[in-house]
């Protein structure tokens, strides 16, 4: 016998059903339809044919992809470690006892308010005008060239600016972090002659040990996926040393009449993106256990 649904239940459906009908559409559906496109040979437009695994064999023979999937890889991790360093070191200046401590919380999200492609044009122009400007001024063979000129130095530059817009959020779970450990805990560590950094690495660090989990998956989820900063700097060059996954799949994909191609390509690397968090989480949970 069907239960008959009291005037909360139907409150809490009619207001969830249109939330879950919305996502359907705009999320599910869409991705199932990628998913359907990448055994085709869709460019986007018109009739097109299916191809079965053609578009993933092809994926693992392109070299252009290949070049993509470690570049991306690479700068995802190192800017997963820089952020957190950084991010880590300010929540500790932040939390500590100093003048002024709330505004100085205040100027450093400023650089997360403001847009990504904001922020990466106008380090474009810092980077292309500015600084070799000052580099010969003052003489400087290295600054006399734009970082973002040479394929040795394009990465370095994307990786300056992505940091930069990302150690704000990384911060405040941080702090939130550092405020939940108990001042009893130092206190007996001082008692046991813990101060500096034998305090940090003894108490502090194993107590924040979850926050750290999350801002690491977090930082590789979205390096992953950087795409913006891209647009705004380098547009994949020099000579696609700078050519994320995410801006290729798109560039190819929409511009190049590969939609089909690059919709295989979109979904290893949805798996790849899940992969490695899962692998992140294992991983720091086993830390986590240890400690």
């Amino acid at each position: 016998m069907i239960k008959k649904m009291d005037k909360h239940e139907r409150a809490f459906l009619a207001i969830l059903t249109p939330v879950l009908l919305l996502f359907f559409f705009f999320n599910t559906f869409l991705l199932l339809q990628g998913f359907r496109y990448s055994f085709t040979n869709f460019r986007g437009f018109g009739s097109f044919e299916w191809v079965g695994l053609r578009n993933y064999v092809d994926l693992f023979t392109d070299s252009r992809i290949w070049k993509s999937y470690r570049f991306t890889l690479f700068f995802a991790v190192v800017c997963s470690v820089v952020v957190n360093a950084l991010s880590l070191l300010l929540a500790l200046a932040l939390n500590a006892k100093i003048k002024a401590k709330t505004a100085l919380r205040g100027v450093y999200f400023l650089p997360n308010v403001l847009g990504g492609l904001i922020v990466a044009y106008v380090f474009n122009f810092l980077f292309t005008f500015i600084l070799p400007a000052l580099g010969k001024a003052i003489g400087s063979g290295t600054l006399s060239t734009s970082l973002l000129s040479s394929p040795n130095t394009a990465w370095l530059a994307v990786v300056i600016v992505c940091s930069w817009s990302s150690v704000a959020i990384n911060t405040i779970i941080y702090i939130s972090g550092l405020q939940t450990v108990p001042e009893e805990v130092y206190e007996a560590g001082s008692i046991d002659g813990a101060n500096g950094f034998t305090r940090f690495r003894a108490l502090t660090f194993p107590l924040i040990l979850p926050f750290v989990t999350i801002n690491m998956v977090l930082c590789m989820k979205n390096f992953l996926m950087v795409f913006d900063q891209i647009v705004a700097l380098t547009k994949g060059g020099p000579a696609q040393s700078t050519e994320a996954i995410s801006f290729l799949i798109y560039t190819n994909g929409i511009g190049g009449n590969q939609f089909g191609f690059q919709s295989a390509n979109a979904f290893i690397f949805f798996i790849l993106i899940v992969t490695v968090s899962i692998i992140q989480m294992q991983a720091m949970n086993k830390k986590e256990e240890q400690l």
